[in-house]
């Protein structure tokens, strides 16, 4: 099942090129504040899901007619694990790997759909790189979840963009939390839809270019096993997102570029590159080119 939000907070089921409005038969009203109407659905889908198999069969429309919004706005955590490649560790000299290092958290402000563009910061003599990832959407609660029983909570996938300020002389949360830099989309694939995640293959864009691509069976520090290091320190809650690692191959962006990141079995998005102002701030400065 491949669920999304689109057009104020809609959810829809989509099938092939269309979606159907399912957004009733998941109990959720778009216009409630904060947008945990996803998070309310992942958590009591069970519950739902025959409903929503039910409402299917109902009037659908092309996914080119409708915006597409970011799956879950509002998680209670974004998690995410640095260097989770032995490649990439390597092309950027990181003498560390998640396997050694951990995770970190980004803001969860910086979620935004594959309809909304990447807003680079104002000219920072800084490059600006992609890092196409898969993204992990949690379907329940835990802490202390053991290796054998991390895939049970699992809600689903989807595709994640980890944009990022290179530099190393501040800190990766403030390098990967500007507006727009968590692209995540343009749907949340169910785990039972995509099965084994250990071999998945995933490939980045920018244009007509091939940046990325690799399998996730190259990942340090597999799914179960970041699922088990998560819940070790912290309780994962519904709808909690994490940022699995990007591969080698990261690279500058600019204005004007689109950037596609494809994941096997779980969906392909695309997203724009814009100029934006602002972003220069005490912890983040101007460097000299």
């Amino acid at each position: 099942m491949r669920l999304a939000r689109f057009d104020g907070g809609r959810i829809g089921l989509v099938r092939g090129d269309r979606i159907v409005d399912v957004t009733d038969a998941c109990g959720v009203d778009p216009k409630d504040w904060p947008p945990v109407g996803m998070v309310q659905l992942i958590a009591d889908f069970s519950s739902r899901r025959a409903a929503i198999e039910s409402a299917a069969g109902g009037n659908d429309l092309g996914v080119d007619d409708v915006r597409f919004e970011t799956p879950v706005p509002w998680p209670n955590k974004l998690i995410a694990f640095p260097a989770n490649y032995h490649a990439h560790a390597e092309e950027m000299s990181i003498d560390y790997t998640a396997g050694s290092r951990g995770f970190f958290l980004k803001s969860a402000s910086s979620l935004s759909a594959a309809a909304d563009p990447i807003v680079l910061p104002e000219p920072l003599g800084r490059e600006v790189h992609h890092e196409g990832e898969l993204a992990i959407i949690i379907g329940k609660r835990g802490r202390h979840v053991s290796r054998d029983d991390a895939l049970d909570h699992i809600f689903g996938y989807s595709c994640l963009l980890d944009i990022t300020v290179r530099g190393t002389d501040v800190e990766r949360t403030m390098r990967k939390s500007y507006d727009s830099f968590t692209p995540v989309g343009p749907w949340i694939t169910t785990a039972d839809e995509v099965g084994d995640p250990s071999n998945l293959t995933l490939t980045l864009h920018v244009g007509d270019e091939l940046r990325q691509k690799a399998n996730t069976r190259d990942l340090i520090v597999d799914v179960p096993g970041m699922i088990e290091m998560a819940a070790s320190v912290l309780t994962l809650e519904p709808g909690d997102v994490i940022a699995t690692g990007t591969p080698e191959g990261v690279a500058p962006i600019y204005a004007g570029d689109v950037v596609k990141v494809e994941i096997e079995r779980v969906g392909a998005m695309s997203v724009e590159v814009v100029q934006g102002e602002g972003g220069s701030n005490l912890a983040l400065p101007r460097v000299d080119c």
